[in-house]
């Protein structure tokens, strides 16, 4: 019945949008008898004019475009769309001009392309001189992932040959809990494994993934896209996977795994050529990272030249869906790490409908430390570092495992074979391996990059999206296709020994835009830090000292109690003058902003000067364990936990904290999601 009342409703709008495209064309009421055609006169005249109505929609609006038009949920989406007209077009109305944002214009075929809400798709439909108006759909075979973040721009795919820059050589290890090895998305061109190494570090004894993520982790990251016609290629799909098991069976495990895996890291990554390691999965982060020993190791790793990336964590919000603040996990809380949160596509591939998800963690970091005087202090560090899309990302599914067989509708009916089967996901956790394997993909296209100038390089091609803060999305969603054109310039003989200001680049810098999916923007040209972000175009055309092994601008840059300290002692927004870390054409500014979507700092206020320094937010509210930030969102101090459900030594999940997260990666966003592609190569 409820269908049946909903659908009234949609017939009903339609009649009026028709009614008025009656006015449009002479019809005046009654105009159809007048023009000598023959009426029928039984049943209600309302039911014959909105049966009349609805046939002549039908006719000028094909029935997918029309069924998201009539989708309660997708009223604010906004949809691509063809618009082909009969020759006699006219301006668009008023209400039209404001919201349909055009997208080109074929003059010999007639047609236009246009950007609107769904929810006027009907009135556009009925405008004078429209003949048709269709979907903008996609008719590419590449991955929705690989399409949306760019990374189709770098390379060519022919069906399920991927030609360019694939991963190929980088070893990417994958700390989760284990990887299906049967799955066919993990076999190279020759049928042979990619996945060269697995290791248990639960004491399980094995290797394979009952729990069901970290197969999923995996192919996001280096899955070979024979499944579906390429529709769920990995970014760096000929990659090698070192696979290194950390969660249990149920989804849980201790820090000292993670630890035993970050080692087994460092003592081989020369053995396997792993200069990226993924962790979609964390723990409370109570201590400062100072402290912090999975932040310590990841350091470790970062300063002997492995990219660590890292999921922010799923707690956005809380059980009652009221946004949080401060919920970073370890190690993603490390200033080293390259910290990502979730993205939501609403499933298509064009990002400028693209939003922050509201289950993604948010900063600032709040693990902290008990000063001299007993103070309870906080690193209250911007992150997340980037964003990359993380709602309803359909990849690998490893046979039989718990949360697809606890959740059924996680399965995404692509395939009945067991080794071709995919699920849905959601999380920060999706999101991390499309940032590793962007860093395998630049490190394929220069390997003499460092892993503070992959993440520099990342987040100064980021793209940021209107309506969000630095504490949500920091410099913005992630630009494959951006990163690699700069990564491709950086000279190869860059070294300790380089002096500060000498030129990075081979060659003038390439204009600061990306072209995905048919949209250009801007590129963030910034870089987020500690409380704040640096700009300067300098920041790619000089060498600065902190994309070195062994530094980091969070670390000597900023200091002080709320302000900025340089060899010119200033407030916000001052030149940095000291020559050992960066030259004196990049701004740094201590504020957080709400971006309007365009450069890095473009926007509106967010936090004011200082106010991260001092543990003091907005309006003067001073922020503890688990007071108010001004706009009435919580900051909390220790409910930061990971996708994979980690429980820490000695220390159990906080229960509401570890069924939120679990919920956001079964549930995530109830917003529309790309349609599934069948598979028909097994």
């Amino acid at each position: 019945m409820k269908q049946v009342r909903s659908y009234k409703a949609a017939a009903s709008l339609s009649l009026l949008a028709l009614l008025a495209l009656a006015t449009h064309t002479g019809l005046a009421p009654g105009g159809v008898a007048r023009a000598g055609l023959k009426v029928a006169r039984s049943g209600a005249p309302e039911a014959q004019a909105a049966q009349r109505a609805e046939a002549a929609l039908r006719r000028r609006i094909s029935p997918d475009l029309l069924e998201i038009a009539r989708d309660p949920a997708a009223q604010g989406r906004k949809v691509r769309v063809i618009l082909q007209d009969d020759g006699g077009g006219e301006a668009l109305p008023a209400v039209l001009r404001r919201e349909a944002k055009a997208h080109g214009s074929f003059t010999s075929l007639g047609a236009r392309v246009y950007e609107l809400p769904a929810r006027l798709v009907e009135q556009l439909a009925t405008h004078r001189g429209v003949r048709f108006v269709s979907l903008d759909r996609e008719t590419r075979a590449f991955g929705h992932v690989s399409r949306t973040t760019g990374t189709d721009e770098v390379r060519t795919t022919t069906g399920t040959v991927v030609s360019g820059l694939d991963g190929t050589g980088i070893g990417i290890a994958v700390i989760d809990s284990g990887i299906d090895t049967t799955h066919t998305t993990f076999l190279d061109r020759s049928n042979s494994l990619r996945v060269v190494a697995s290791v248990d570090f639960t004491g399980e004894g094995r290797t394979d993934d009952p729990y069901g993520h970290g197969t999923h982790v995996a192919s996001i990251v280096a899955g070979n896209g024979r499944i579906s016609n390429a529709a769920y290629v990995g970014i760096a799909p000929n990659a090698n996977v070192l696979n290194l098991r950390v969660l249990g069976s149920q989804g849980t495990g201790r820090v000292s795994n993670i630890l035993a895996a970050l080692d087994w890291v460092l003592q081989n990554r020369t053995v396997y050529n792993i200069r990226v390691a993924n962790i979609s999965l964390g723990t409370a982060a109570v201590e400062s990272y100072r402290n912090d020993p999975v932040c310590q190791a990841v350091r470790r790793l970062v300063d002997a030249g492995v990219v660590v990336v890292a999921a922010a964590g799923n707690n956005g919000k809380d059980a009652s869906g009221q946004k949080l603040y401060g919920a970073i996990h370890s190690p993603g809380a490390e200033p080293s790490a390259l910290t990502v949160g979730a993205s939501n596509t609403l499933g298509t591939d064009w990002r400028s409908d693209d939003g922050v998800t509201t289950y993604s963690s948010r900063g600032p970091t709040r693990g902290g430390w008990t000063d001299a005087s007993g103070v309870r202090r906080h690193d209250n560090f911007i992150k997340p570092d980037l964003i990359a899309p993380g709602n309803k990302i359909i990849d690998a599914a490893a046979a039989g495992n718990y949360l697809l067989a606890n959740n059924p509708t996680l399965d995404a009916g692509v395939s009945p074979t067991e080794s071709r089967r995919m699920m849905y996901l959601n999380g920060t956790s999706m999101a991390a391996p499309v940032a590793a394997g962007a860093a395998a993909l630049m490190l394929q296209a220069n390997p003499k990059l460092t892993p503070n100038l992959v993440k520099a390089l990342l987040m100064y091609t980021a793209q940021p999206l209107a309506g969000h803060n630095m504490l949500e999305q920091g410099a913005g969603l992630v630009n494959v296709e951006g990163a690699i054109r700069l990564a491709r310039m950086v000279r190869t003989d860059l070294s300790a020994s380089t002096p500060l200001g000498a030129p990075m680049l081979t060659g003038p810098a390439p204009l600061p835009q990306s072209t995905v999916a048919g949209e250009t923007f801007a590129w963030s040209q910034g870089l987020v830090l500690k409380y704040g972000f640096l700009t300067g175009s300098q920041l790619i055309t000089s060498y600065q000292k902190i994309y070195g092994l062994g530094v980091l601008v969070t670390d000597s840059v900023l200091a002080g109690e709320g302000v900025l300290v340089t060899d010119q002692f200033a407030g916000s927004g001052v030149l940095v003058t000291d020559r050992n870390l960066l030259t004196s054409g990049v701004l740094v500014t201590d504020k957080i902003i709400l971006s309007n979507g365009g450069l890095i700092g473009s926007g509106s206020l967010f936090l004011g000067s200082g106010v991260l320094v001092t543990d003091r937010f907005a309006n003067g509210v001073l922020v503890t364990d688990s007071r108010l930030l001004s706009d009435g969102v919580l900051v909390t101090d220790r409910i930061a936990f990971g996708d994979g459900v980690l429980v820490t030594d000695h220390t159990a999940l906080g229960a509401e904290a570890a069924l939120q997260a679990l919920s956001a990666a079964t549930n995530g966003d109830a917003t529309p999601f790309a349609t599934p592609v069948p598979d028909t190569g097994y």
